[in-house]
């Protein structure tokens, strides 16, 4: 199966430079291809196709205006425009945004599909010859592709995917089970009363930044001053990025090694963020990354994730008798069953058994159908339906 290791190289000065110009040359690729494709849709209707573009690159470096294309990785400049491409399909397929045009401020990539070679403690590409690296875990296997990556905090990363030769294991289901409430108080709220506290990155850095922030505003646009100021704001940023990539690494690590089935809640993030009192609470808390490495580290370990309907009333049920109260605002924190008058002395982990049940119902089932949806959908638009999943009405 493919994995990734992503490990910290640090060129030399000569080798920055080079890495420079490579990003520079496959941004430029990148926002020329961009920019032709606008403009032939809209003179043809139609798109450039992938091949097409990587036909158009040796005319390209022939160009005097253009042949320090030839300075850079011939594969590299090829990866560029499959990576348009993709993004392409992946704006037609409505799983991401219209491709955006590429600032030399933001985050630099650059693509080596092939003719990469590593050894202890250093990384060999083409035309750069070996960049220091501090390689953390072992790399054995077929390398695919390596990605090599520049953050706003000047520091470089390479992104090693390769074939370890090992299949993925089935999943299974013998083990314990959980459920997962996220929240802002606390991070997440476990089916077994387990509580994680949200550490709240950013409160602990919001002064420091803020002083920075404010240095920044006062510096001369495009003096060097303002460029240092600018990178001290982003080592801020990043700073607070790797706490709570740490954070989020370590806490779906422990919760992957001693679960089988992990049952989580879909959360609408992009609706929620539109509460304007929460959405800066919400955005640092970093929910979708926390999912997704829950997601890929229990595939690679054969264990189940699933993920239960976002109108799930799992606060609002009782997870005793099922029973359903009429609405559960957020400052009511407990309370108790008017069936089987069980007192639940904290709605977060009532909340959190509902949804390690439904998802242990969805599993048993085999389908998709959510329980209680007569109940739980908007009453505003679209058809009701049954507590089978089919539309009624």
């Amino acid at each position: 199966m493919l994995k990734v290791v992503k490990v910290r190289i640090y060129p030399t000065k000569v080798q920055k430079v080079s890495l420079a110009q490579a990003f520079g040359t496959t941004r430029w690729v990148w926002n020329h291809f961009l920019a032709l494709t606008n403009q032939t849709y809209k003179e043809t209707g139609k798109g450039i196709a992938k091949y097409d573009m990587i036909k158009q690159l040796p005319l390209l470096k022939k160009q005097e205006e253009t042949e320090w294309l030839s300075q850079t990785y011939s594969q590299s400049l090829q990866s560029v425009c499959l990576n348009l491409s993709r993004a392409f399909v992946n704006f037609f397929e409505k799983r991401s945004s219209y491709p955006r045009f590429k600032s030399l401020f933001g985050k630099q990539s650059l693509i080596y599909p092939q003719n990469v070679k590593i050894r202890s403690n250093k990384i060999y590409f083409p035309k750069l010859d070996w960049i220091n690296a501090v390689i953390h875990r072992p790399i054995i296997g077929a390398i695919r592709t390596v990605t090599i990556t520049k953050n706003c905090s000047e520091q470089y990363y390479a992104s090693v995917i390769f074939e370890d030769g090992r299949e993925i294991p089935k999943p299974n289901t013998e083990g314990k089970a959980i459920g997962i409430d996220l929240g802002l108080t606390h991070f997440c709220i476990t089916s077994n009363s387990s509580k994680f506290d949200n550490p709240r990155w950013l409160k602990k850095h919001e002064r420091n930044l803020r002083i920075k922030q404010q240095q920044l505003s006062r510096k001369q646009k495009g003096s060097n001053n303002r460029n240092k100021s600018r990178l001290k704001v982003a080592k801020i940023h990043n700073k607070i990025n790797r706490c709570r990539e740490d954070f989020h690494h370590k806490l779906s690590r422990r919760i992957v090694n001693e679960n089988q089935v992990i049952v989580l809640e879909n959360l609408a993030i992009k609706n929620m963020v539109k509460n304007h009192n929460l959405a800066k609470a919400i955005s640092q808390v970093g929910w979708g990354q926390f999912c997704t490495m829950l997601k890929y580290k229990a595939e690679l370990e054969g264990k189940i994730y699933l993920e239960v309907d976002k109108f799930f009333p799992s606060s609002k049920t009782c997870n005793v008798c099922l029973n359903q109260v009429s609405s559960l605002t957020l400052e009511i924190r407990y309370w108790d069953c008017s069936s089987c008058g069980t007192k639940h002395i904290d709605r977060d982990i009532n909340a959190a058994k509902n949804i390690r049940d439904e998802g242990l119902r969805l599993m048993a089932s085999g389908t998709g159908a959510t329980a209680y949806c007569p109940d739980v959908r908007p009453s505003s638009g679209g058809r009701k339906k049954s507590t089978t999943g089919q539309s009624v009405g």
